[in-house]
């Protein structure tokens, strides 16, 4: 069974827009400021903090697009709301400096800060930029149970048969197609009656919901997350399905998955 990639690379726009000197020290310095959440996938050998990266990497795009980065009167500073907070639920901001240096990224990273922080304060005042807006239409957030499921089989496994597990590769056609087939009218069900295990994730500027995939024979967890989005008011359709990690990435963008099927 011939089997196709996709590249789910950053672009990398933050980088773009400011040296990022230090950077891993940094983020490890920010995931000991913020609200303590788990910032490395459960099987990295080393902590990394690959999912908290991701996140700034994608946050930082998103508060660019929406025009929420804030520059100092004299350009010297910008900031941007990280959009995470401190166990004592103030706000934490990436802060960054003019960069001198001819022909380099505009901006440096200077650190990342709480909004009570002085420096920010002298040179922001009351002009500190909103977190990123996610929730424009509430109701995208929730699945909808009267709407019908209708997914793109052959889609999906043309594109993503890597993404399966191990022991699916050397099946034939037919028989992934009914494992797969067999999982989405379960968690059609189970979806029904339990609307919690859809669980929202951002990706490629819009709302999608994520839905688990259980594919192995006996085991209680989940093996992929079936992406679903509404193609008008009564109808959801799945064209593609990804890994538990990308999963969790894109719907940490949002919130913290509070879930007992995702998790990193």
């Amino acid at each position: 069974m011939a089997t196709k990639t996709k590249d789910f690379a950053s672009t990398q726009q933050l980088l773009a827009f400011a040296y990022l000197p230090k950077y891993d020290e940094a983020v490890a310095a920010l995931a000991r400021m913020a609200d303590p959440e788990e910032w490395d996938f459960s099987d990295a050998p080393h902590r990394k903090y690959s999912i908290l990266k991701n996140y700034l990497e994608h946050t930082f795009r998103k508060v660019k697009s929406e025009g929420k980065v804030a520059y100092s009167a004299d350009n010297d500073y910008a900031c941007f709301n990280t959009g995470l907070v401190t166990k004592n639920l103030e706000e934490i901001f990436a802060l960054f400096g003019k960069n001198g240096i001819p022909g380099r990224q505009p901006f440096y990273l200077k650190c990342f800060c709480r909004k009570s922080d002085n420096l920010l304060l002298r040179v922001f005042k009351s002009n500190l930029p909103l977190i990123a807006d996610y929730f424009q239409k509430p109701e995208d957030l929730l699945f909808n149970p009267n709407c019908n499921l209708i997914p793109q089989i052959d889609h999906i496994i043309e594109d993503n048969i890597d993404r399966f597990p191990a022991s699916m590769h050397n099946l034939g056609e037919a028989e992934v197609r009914r494992k797969l087939e067999g999982a989405i009218d379960e968690v059609r069900k189970r979806v029904r009656t339990n609307y919690k295990i859809a669980i929202p994730q951002y990706f490629g500027n819009r709302i999608q919901l994520l839905l688990p995939l259980n594919l192995t024979p006996n085991s209680p967890n989940a093996d992929l997350a079936l992406v679903v989005h509404k193609i008008d008011n009564d109808t959801y359709t799945a064209r593609t399905c990804l890994t538990l990690k990308m999963a969790y990435n894109n719907a940490r963008l949002i919130v913290k998955p509070q879930s007992s099927w995702l998790k990193p």
